[in-house]
């Protein structure tokens, strides 16, 4: 393919991965040349190579795969599996690159892609992505003296084994599990986990379907679940998780069919590993509960704070040798994972500590979690700078602390609240934690007047 006439727009570059509507920016031959690119910069022998079940995800693998071993580097095709499948081949199976073609949780025109190095370390602008998209732009691609094989693999029943692995699946008990996979990746990988474990699965949306018919695979927005809390609260479940398209992140409900969130699912899994791996660090991201730290602390591990973006936490936790790091979104990272998330593993953590405490979810979780949160809201703002500042000379007077780590952090005991810009828009987002409803709305309300003043 003559690569001379194809123009790549930069804009498809985002901060840890390339977005945009298939067809119009992300066309076949655009991925074509960022395949020459991704191999001519990485100069590694074979690039892994996973695609989810978006319409577009053969077409534009198949155009990577191509530019990969037209540029001399063979392709490991990995066919269809989830994001964290990806990491998990690149990882166990030692190959110096992976690429995932993926566009998350994102509607169905969409698609994109995420690219790894060697032990599933990211690569994002800062790592490699700027200089992948500037090579795809210019066409600058060296001609190879020969062309790249491509290998098939299936890797489904590996990933499985070793998802399974971090559980003691023996001690699960037959519990009653509603997973709504959205019509996403977890269609195909939770059907083969579950037929490791005695539990009843009901399926909802398991179909793979690109066109995402039922709801859209992004199960962060609350309206996205109803329908696995419905479905809970019909088929009296033990438990429910909601997967997003790619299947990397996992967000559950409980017995009642009340949404379980990601400070929650931290606390839980906390909990667990603290149990079997005592004394061990734990990173959480500075937006969560202060009932993480506190939980983490209790039970004798080490809670290492850091910044929102799985780039921090990634490397934090390697720095550290952390065993666990968790976000507010649904992302859970695991040391013995090669540092990068995976939903399901953080689902069977915790199908396995329901199942040992003998608990229903919601009684677990009572002890452990204390706050009230706002979750994430967002403001549009002109000058997020400013504004921000202006925050800090406000509401700063009497308070117990404050940081700067990411955007703007001030506690004042029972209540405390964290405001950062966006990375890619003019937006603020606010996060509120207060002892009370009462309070927590309170201040919520006041700080939201303030900054859409």
């Amino acid at each position: 393919m003559n690569t001379s006439h194809v123009t790549v727009d930069p804009a498809l570059f985002k901060a840890y991965d390339i977005r945009g509507i298939y067809g119009e920016k992300l066309t076949d031959e655009v991925a074509y040349a960022i395949g020459r690119a991704a191999a001519q910069y990485l100069a590694v022998p074979e690039i892994a190579v996973g695609r989810d079940m978006r319409l577009s995800s053969p077409q534009l693998a198949s155009a990577i795969i191509r530019g990969i071993t037209d540029q001399g580097v063979n392709a490991i095709d990995l066919g269809m599996v989830p994001t964290d499948g990806l990491y998990f081949a690149v990882g166990k199976f030692d190959y110096p690159a992976g690429v995932m073609i993926t566009a998350s949780h994102n509607p169905g025109k969409y698609n994109g892609m995420k690219f790894c190095r060697a032990q599933a370390a990211p690569v994002g602008q800062d790592t490699g992505l700027a200089d992948i998209r500037d090579l795809a732009v210019s066409g600058n691609f060296a001609e190879p003296t020969k062309k790249g094989q491509v290998i098939k693999r299936d890797i489904t029943e590996d990933y499985v084994q070793h998802a399974l692995s971090f559980i003691d699946v023996n001690k699960i008990r037959p519990l009653k599990v509603v997973i709504d996979a959205g019509n996403g990746m977890a269609g195909m990988m939770i059907p083969q986990v579950f037929k490791h474990l005695p539990c009843q699965l009901i399926p909802l949306y398991f179909e793979l379907d690109g066109n995402f018919p039922n709801h859209p695979a992004s199960p962060i927005e609350p309206e996205n679940m109803e329908d696995l809390q419905k479905k809970v609260r019909e088929t009296g479940a033990d438990l429910g998780a909601a997967f997003d398209g790619d299947a990397d992140r996992m967000f559950p409900v409980d017995e009642h069919g009340n949404l379980v969130d990601g400070s929650q699912v931290i606390e839980v899994v906390s909990n667990s590993l603290l149990k079997k791996h005592p004394g061990s660090t734990i990173l959480y991201n500075l937006i969560v509960s202060k009932s993480v730290p506190e939980l983490i602390s209790k039970e004798g591990g080490k809670a290492e704070r850091t910044r929102v973006g799985h780039s921090f936490i990634k490397a934090d936790m390697r720095k550290l040798n952390a065993i666990f790091g968790g976000e507010h979104s649904g992302h859970f990272y695991f040391r013995d994972n090669w540092f990068a998330d995976s939903g399901l593993i953080a689902f069977l953590i915790m199908l396995e500590l329901v199942s040992v405490e003998n608990k229903q979810l919601s009684e677990i979780i009572k002890p452990l979690d204390h706050g009230i949160r706002s979750g994430e809201i967002n403001s549009t703002v002109s000058d997020t700078q400013s504004k921000l500042q202006a925050l800090e000379d406000k509401f700063g007077k009497g308070a117990s602390s404050i940081d700067h780590m990411d955007g703007l952090t001030i506690d004042f005991g029972d209540w405390w609240f964290n405001v950062r810009p966006s990375n890619t828009e003019p937006l603020l987002r606010l996060n509120v934690e207060a002892n009370d409803q009462a309070l927590m709305e309170q201040k919520r309300d006041e700080l939201l007047s303030f900054i859409r003043s």
